[in-house]
């Protein structure tokens, strides 16, 4: 076996390093053919992809959709939920106000709301985000 001095392996380990952040990144897959969208404000578009039958008790449905929010752009403000679900940055950074309080929530944040919260979402950043939700319905 060969002795490797520093500056190989540092050389052996750019080289590397180069051929993993070369590799081709995997697409976005494409939005299901079941999934909407709609657009209520600008900068703003709602992807929903469907209603599928709920295990949990209490919620008869459930019903997961994206809301993709462009850079300075926001949802209608004060918007009353209309029932309760589980809200999840997947991509991006967003201000969240939720009855009146607000909170900075990067990706990965995941936060609730009930039924009769007032919220909506601003996009302060310079990148696009994107918030999942998942609606429980009764």
């Amino acid at each position: 076996m060969q002795n490797i001095d520093r500056r190989s392996a540092l050389g052996l380990a750019l080289a590397a390093a180069s051929t993993a952040v070369a590799k081709p990144a995997a697409a976005q897959a494409a939005a299901s053919p079941r999934a909407t969208e709609t657009s209520p404000s600008p900068g703003v578009v709602i992807r929903t992809y469907g209603e599928e039958r709920s295990l949990i008790p209490g919620f008869k449905t459930v019903v997961m959709r994206d809301v993709i929010v462009q850079p300075g752009a926001k949802t209608t403000e004060n918007t009353e939920m209309m029932n309760p679900m589980v809200c999840h940055i997947a991509e991006g950074e967003l201000r969240i106000v939720q009855d009146g309080k607000s909170i900075t929530g990067k990706k990965n944040y995941v936060w609730t709301c009930n039924t009769g919260t007032k919220e909506h979402v601003i996009n302060d950043s310079n990148a696009v985000a994107i918030m999942r939700i998942t609606d429980l319905k009764a």
